[in-house]
């Protein structure tokens, strides 16, 4: 079979999605951290390219936020692309840059716990779990019920424990990609300008 036609190169990509603005009053309590505008495409290009599981699928981004990987889905070529997340200032942004992009991404604001029906895929940047233990969990078991396949970024220190999770809920779990995530000064508690963590992009079917 011969290779997709790229249609964007990925340094491209994540330049457009660097002009996505992070949320500009991000929350404690809901880890609203931006994903890296680098991260978002080399994540975006494998699922597209490598994986076919973004053109021409019905796309869900869980807790969008600003929407780097909504937009970064359409961009590339998805048929049906959703963003949810229950954050209206950050849906203002994301809505804002979809009409700047002239993408036809669709947003709803609400909470995913609410969210029924199937997709063909769910990307998600989910909160880690630090300040409201088990978070990334719930956000899991939300995208294991409505997507065929899931890509999701985890804390690499929780490896052992969601790849048990997941092996008693007989979801496949491949790693996809291991990185580390800046993360910027953007909290009170936080003492430097930014700090890296050890992540890992899972890919998972139900």
């Amino acid at each position: 079979m011969p290779a997709k036609a790229v249609l964007i190169r990925k340094r491209d990509l994540a330049r457009t999605l660097q002009t996505i603005s992070p949320h500009p009053e991000p929350r404690v309590s809901l880890e609203q951290y931006t994903i890296p505008a680098d991260l978002a495409a080399e994540i975006l290009f494998l699922a597209s390219y490598s994986l076919g599981d973004i053109e021409g699928r019905c796309v869900l981004d869980l807790g969008t936020g600003t929407g780097r990987l909504a937009l970064g889905a359409s961009i590339l070529g998805a048929e049906y692309v959703v963003g949810v997340d229950l954050d209206q200032l950050a849906l203002r942004i994301a809505s804002s840059n979809s009409k700047r992009l002239g993408l036809g991404t669709n947003w709803v604001l609400g909470d995913v716990k609410s969210l029924r029906g199937h997709v063909d895929t769910v990307l998600m940047n989910p909160p880690f779990g630090t300040k409201r233990p088990h978070a990334d969990v719930e956000f899991l078991q939300i995208a294991l019920k409505l997507g065929k396949v899931v890509y999701s970024i985890h804390k690499a220190s929780t490896h052992q424990f969601l790849e048990r999770w997941l092996r008693r809920r007989r979801a496949e779990a491949e790693l996809v990609i291991s990185t580390k995530m800046e993360i910027p000064h953007q909290f009170h508690f936080h003492t430097s300008r930014k700090r890296h963590v050890e992540v890992e992009v899972l890919r998972i079917k139900s």
